[in-house]
């Protein structure tokens, strides 16, 4: 059985984790709090979003084959399985060095370190941990990894696949792109900041990834005809020059402060929205590549970045803490040139031992695969567009591939 590749989304890991690593950099630095690209720094938090989009993509496609196809969708448990064999191993090592090597204040105690090693900190009211505030974001995802199965139930049951059913369904999936920034603004109007981390304020982002696995399935299956997607797919640099628009728009005071001030409930929801369609515009070149995109974000080099994304992700913050004691770094006083390339390349080395060392090894032997990776190498140079009966995809003894950089 062969998995559908998507090669350059391996890429746009690699782009997600630079971008989360970079908004760390640029507030430790005071560079993304005042000086001239202060609010592009401070906006590479749109990182996340483009990692939930892409897991969005990843996780719903398989579902919306099976439903084209008419087969079993995967099976449950043996996806939730895979789920923790990606995310569990790496996470409870990098929870175990930050109580380790970060020093922490008293009032952090082993119930925080618990709780992250859980996932379970964002509806807990406690101190922050150094080196692990990033997770907030992975402990979201995982809510959406536990309801995804019922949400693909809902959207690909019932009936058949029909054009007009199509429609409809890309029609709900757009609606779920507007409660992210109405839930964001009703969380800044009252006051209620914990909130601010949980799913339904990101759940349009998802819902991106989702809505473009549905459209790529059924277009590629002719139940949809050509469109101005089509045309765009084709026109990558434009897509992506739209990106930055949106990304320079974001960085002015339209999306609220550089600092971590709470936004006003119109800023809130306008930087949710506009990270939301700077996720659509990253992802969408990448799902129908054209052969140069493919061979770009998805060669070699794309291909290593985005397995070890996931552990940049996860160590970036460690790696920051030990170069900040060993330079001697005071914060907000720059540096963020040798900062950034420090903490990049301690990251990356980390990263990749983990993933090959610990990560990989896990998984294939949970997996009982002893050939598999995060990136299948070899098999499409380009996206597979058309679902087929050997999709391992759309069979029930195989679950999704892990998601970018978060898992």
């Amino acid at each position: 059985m062969r998995r559908t590749r998507f090669p350059a989304l391996d890429g746009l890991r690699a782009v997600g984790a630079l971008a989360v690593l970079g908004t760390h950099i640029g507030f430790h630095s005071g560079d993304a709090l005042h000086g001239p690209f202060s609010g592009l720094l401070a906006r590479l938090d749109v990182g996340v979003a483009i990692f939930f989009a892409i897991s969005g993509f990843l996780l719903y496609r398989p579902w919306v084959v099976a439903w084209f196809e008419e087969t079993e969708p995967p099976l449950v448990l043996p996806y939730l399985r895979n789920r923790a064999l990606r995310i569990l191993p790496a996470l409870w090592v990098v929870v175990l060095l930050a109580a380790l090597v970060v020093p922490h204040d008293r009032a952090v105690s082993w119930v925080v370190y618990l709780r992250h090693a859980t996932l379970t900190q964002i509806y807990a009211h406690d101190p922050p941990a150094d080196g692990l505030t990033q997770l907030w974001s992975l402990a979201t995802e995982v809510v959406f990894y536990l309801l995804l199965p019922i949400l693909a139930k809902l959207l690909t049951g019932y009936e058949r696949p029909t054009r007009r059913g199509v429609r409809w369904r890309l029609a709900v999936l757009a609606t779920f792109t507007l409660l992210g920034p109405a839930w964001m603004a009703g969380v800044n109007a009252g006051k209620h900041a914990i909130a601010g981390l949980w799913l339904p304020g990101y759940l349009g982002w998802f819902a991106v990834g989702m809505a473009l696995a549905l459209w790529q399935v059924a277009r590629s299956s002719g139940r949809l005809g050509p469109s101005a997607l089509d045309t765009l797919t084709k026109l990558p640099g434009t897509v992506w020059a739209a990106a930055v628009a949106l990304l320079v728009i974001a960085s002015t005071p339209v999306a609220g402060p550089f600092s971590l001030i709470a936004p006003t409930p119109g800023q809130a929801f306008t930087k949710s929205l506009l990270y939301t369609a700077i996720a659509a515009c990253v992802i969408l070149p990448a799902v129908t590549p054209t052969a140069r995109t493919a061979k770009v974000l998805g060669g070699r080099v794309g291909h290593i970045a985005g397995d070890i994304s996931y552990g940049v992700f996860l160590y970036h913050l460690i790696v920051l803490s030990l170069v900040e004691r060993l330079i001697g770094f005071e914060l907000f006083h720059g540096q963020l040139a040798l900062l950034f390339f420090s903490t990049l390349a301690g990251s990356a080395a980390l990263a990749a031992v983990s993933y090959y060392c610990l990560e990989r090894p896990i998984m294939r032997r949970g997996r009982r695969d002893r050939s598999y990776d995060v990136s299948p190498v070899g098999l499409d140079k380009r996206a597979s567009a058309q679902p087929n009966r050997t999709d391992a995809w759309t069979t029930p003894e195989v679950s999704p591939a892990p998601p970018a950089g978060q898992g």
